[in-house]
């Protein structure tokens, strides 16, 4: 083992544990603030598996898009709701935590017979550096146009829903129906004083 692969192994070690222990840590942490950014370092450890593969154009479109969009996206959701709610103790909670262990560990057994079922041997055709981002281009403009078009789409989607969500306390009172006015406090988010938009105001 020459200097180059030693790295190489030691990189792919370092970041596979970062990669595995954040995963753990979104799923194990009750703070959901903390999950979003620890899933943040999960896409940042993938971006490094890709660039340990030579897939340098697929790292950086992952830590502009995950990273730098989905992940923001889903910490902008996360803070503007803001519903201060605390957790209500549920009988015979340890029947869904086994539940989960259990479907979690068969994801596991059927991820890890594909992988090592799964021939990962690299053809001497396929397209590396340069001509790897052309040929991606083709694809996503061709053969994939629609679901890069699909998933634009619902990004926008979620973006809106955010906005609602943000701009909820704009909304004037008359418009609240008597039934939303009946509801417990439990089942309501915190919102600050409204501000009533006067007809008359140009």
């Amino acid at each position: 083992m020459n200097l180059a692969d030693g790295v190489q192994l030691v990189s792919f070690l370092v970041l596979a544990a970062m990669m595995i222990g954040a995963a753990l840590g979104v799923v194990l942490l009750s703070n959901i603030v903390y999950s979003a950014f620890l899933l943040g370092l999960v896409f940042i450890s993938m971006s490094g598996m890709y660039i340990l593969l030579n897939a340098g154009f697929v790292a950086a479109a992952q830590i502009l898009i995950y990273v730098g969009a989905v992940n923001v996206l889903i910490l902008f959701g996360i803070m503007l709701v803001n519903k201060r709610e605390d957790f209500v103790p549920i009988k015979n909670a340890w029947v869904n935590q086994v539940a989960t262990a259990v479907v979690c560990l068969g994801l596991f057994a059927l991820l890890s017979t594909m992988v090592l079922a799964t021939p990962w041997a690299i053809s001497s055709a396929t397209p590396i550096g340069d001509m790897a981002i052309v040929e991606i281009g083709k694809h996503f403009f061709s053969d994939y146009l629609l679901p890069f078009e699909l998933a634009s789409v619902l990004l926008l989607m979620a973006m809106i829903g955010a906005i609602v969500l943000a701009r909820r306390d704009y909304l004037p009172d008359e418009l609240l129906t008597s039934e939303r006015r009946d509801e417990p406090s439990a089942l309501t988010l915190p919102e600050r004083p409204r501000e009533l938009i006067s007809s008359n105001k140009k």
